[in-house]
């Protein structure tokens, strides 16, 4: 076994790597750049060795510096988690030639299964299904849609070396093909260096279900059941879950098959995953291996009870599979939500900067331990007060929980959403938060459409309906009766004039552009000590009971009886005397007011925001990466106007009306904060 190893990544995956090592006893080695230099992993690894500037191409895509770093450090073996080079045939080929193990399948299987055009026609020389399409690279845009239209739309465009989403458009038409065509080429050429593309049918009202694979050296391959991963935005998957409550037993043992069959003709060793596009009759058919650790592989440990990083090593340091097809456990079920820096409420675009809180659930399960299962992990490479950078992926935890069954399964996710808590940054927690309140998504009736589906026109605060709103301003009438018995406890007031609690209040719900809802609300039996009172309103009776200290963003109490964890913030960016409060992904801002001061709230007048409609915003921190149009320029709405690139995604910003362009402010190459000025116009 060895004794030391270089984990040639970051974050999150970087982290669990430590985890398993660590157990293990196993010396690791962090890499960072610039960027990561106070990084979460850097503290948590033995030692760390500097690797280059900010972005990826100067610092995690460069084999030569983390091949010296291993030399330098005696590391044996490296890791390289998942993304960066973790899928770089060449990679593992120079590891392999320095005398390094490389913890993951050997170059020929990534060479054979990293380039998708390849990997289709091997499987189909395995007997795996696959699906129709151009399997070979395409010249141009033109050639693209007239490939396009021979197939016949939809058709799906993909980056011969792509994943993770990048280098991927579904088109509907010539229009959507010859510039999904050109923004393939872009993201494939930027992220992986290769910009080779194919196109395929794209298969309508699909599921994404993939097996997890372990092979060893010794000829010796087993499937590790499947993970269902059909809820996806953009391509990428958002909640993964195992095992799928779509698949029969049968289909699952059929997949299992190809996807083993498809290992051994490769002669895989680690842990790999074969995904899979399954129809509505549980017809399936393969889309691709992932010759890597998957970002989602924590539910398949959990429902295993088997680490996954331990059995990388394992195989990697010349070791058999300790376990056979036939004992394989499936128990339980378990769920994961990716927990990533975006704000859902603007079109889900990155948001970076400085994490001021970070305050993840408790965990009753941790990385690396199979032991404690059934309960809640947080998988994160971030800590409070750590920056988020705009290099690299959005993706800063991942929330894991594991239950009897899949209803338990997504009661416990719920809790937990709950009680995350994240300032600084935006995160997807409430669109998290929806998805898992969905009626269709409770009943296991989805496809890889159905975020598209539901949310055709973003996601909205009204998208999270709430099943009893009454119990969010109760809680704020109960919430400001505790501030106020606080308040009157103070000394030095004055005699006469001390402050009195009264038990009547009107609670305004603050509304978008002043359409504000106002409720009567009576605060009864408040025992300070026990924190404890009663609210009536709208002739419903909530008891409260909570020890959490009013300091405490995360509030956890009873209601009636019933176990809560509801987050409450004193003060909001556009009212300092608001409360917020947020629970199961709902949020609400309110003022608690006396009915005389609820009165005089209302005759506030409404100040609308400045008409913004002249000028083209960027809507995230990011790198422009090129501006369209100059001034004096015609432009029609739904013209494309300028490119921005963060967190390794390209954003077209476009027209919104017709107009004339009057100056532009921003030039290519330009970094921009949220809300800078890009383009004016007349």
């Amino acid at each position: 076994m060895f004794t030391k190893i270089l984990i040639a990544n970051r974050g999150e995956i970087a982290c669990r790597v430590i985890a398993t090592a660590r157990k293990m006893g196993i010396a690791t080695v962090a890499v960072y750049s610039d960027a990561d230099k106070d990084a979460r992993h850097v503290k948590l690894a033995d030692e760390a060795v500097r690797i280059g500037a900010a972005p990826s191409r100067e610092s995690y895509l460069l084999a030569d510096k983390i091949i010296e770093a291993a030399k330098q450090t005696g590391a044996q073996a490296i890791h390289p988690g998942y993304g960066f080079l973790s899928e770089n045939e060449a990679f593992a080929k120079r590891c392999e030639e320095e005398g390094i193990a490389f913890i993951g399948p050997k170059a020929h299987s990534i060479a054979a299964m990293g380039d998708k055009i390849a990997s289709k026609k091997l499987a189909n020389a395995a007997n795996v299904n696959t699906i129709p399409g151009y399997n070979d690279p395409i010249s141009g845009p033109e050639a693209a849609v007239e490939i396009a239209k021979g197939i016949g739309y939809p058709v799906m465009i993909k980056a011969s070396a792509g994943g993770g989403g990048k280098g991927l458009r579904v088109a509907f038409n010539d229009k959507e093909a010859f510039e999904g065509f050109a923004s393939c080429q872009n993201e494939a050429r930027n992220s992986f260096g290769d910009d080779r593309i194919f196109i395929e049918k794209f298969v309508q009202e699909p599921r994404h279900i993939e097996i997890q694979v372990l092979g060893d050296s010794h000829g010796n391959v087993i499937y590790l059941n499947e993970r269902e991963c059909s809820i996806q935005r953009r391509h990428q998957k958002v909640i993964e879950e195992a095992p799928s409550p779509f698949i029969s037993d049968a289909t699952r043992k059929a997949m299992g098959e190809q996807a083993v069959a498809l290992a051994k003709a490769v002669q895989y060793q680690s842990a790999g995953t074969v995904e899979f596009v399954v129809g509505k009759d549980q017809d399936f058919y393969f889309l691709e291996m992932n010759t890597r650790l998957q970002v989602e592989h924590p539910v398949t440990e959990c429902i295993t009870g088997l680490d996954l990083v331990e059995q990388m090593i394992r195989v990697a340091a010349g070791e058999k599979l300790a376990i056979a097809q036939n004992q394989v456990k499936r128990d339980g079920w378990a769920m994961e939500c990716r927990i990533n820096a975006e704000d859902p409420f603007r079109n889900f675009l990155p948001s970076t900067g400085r994490l001021v809180r970070f305050n993840p659930p408790e965990q009753t399960m941790w990385q690396a331990d199979t032991e404690h299962l059934y309960g809640v992990r947080v998988d994160t490479g971030v800590y409070e007060g750590g920056e988020i950078p705009m290099f690299y992926d959005s993706m800063i935890a991942k929330l894991i929980v594991h239950g009897k069954d899949r209803s338990d399964a997504i009661a416990k996710m719920r809790e937990a959403l709950n009680g995350f808590v994240i300032r600084g940054i935006s995160s997807n927690i409430p669109f998290q938060a929806a998805l898992l309140a969905h009626p269709k998504f409770q009943s296991g009736d989805f496809n890889t459409g159905f975020i598209a589906e539901h949310y055709a026109h973003g996601f909205n605060a009204s998208d999270v309906p709430h099943s009893d709103p009454d119990f969010l301003v109760a809680l704020a009438a109960h919430m400001n009766r505790r501030y106020r018995a606080r308040a009157s406890t103070i000394s030095g007031q004055m005699r006469g004039h001390e402050l009195v609690v009264d038990a009547n209040y009107t609670v305004v719900v603050l509304g978008a552009q002043g359409h504000n809802q106002h409720f009567d609300a009576q605060v009864s039996d408040f025992e300070f000590d026990s924190r404890k009172s009663v609210v009536t309103l709208n002739g419903k009776r909530y008891e409260f009971q909570s020890h959490s200290a009013m300091r405490e963003l995360r509030l956890q109490g009873t209601c009636n009886g019933q176990a809560f964890t509801v987050q409450v913030e004193r003060g909001t960016p556009k009212n300092p005397l608001a409360l917020r409060i947020t629970h199961n992904g709902t949020q609400i801002d309110a003022l608690v007011l006396s009915p005389k001061g609820a009165q005089l709230h209302q005759l506030m007048p409404y100040k609308a925001p400045a008409d913004m409609s002249k000028f083209l915003l960027s809507p995230m921190p990011g790198l422009l990466v090129d501006v369209t149009v100059q001034p004096g320029q015609k432009v029609q709405a739904g013209e494309k106007l300028a490119v921005i690139e963060a967190m390794k995604m390209e954003n077209i910003l476009f027209a919104t009306q017709d107009g004339v362009v009057s100056k532009v402010s921003a030039g290519k190459g330009d970094s921009l904060a949220v809300d800078d000025v890009i383009v004016e116009f007349q």
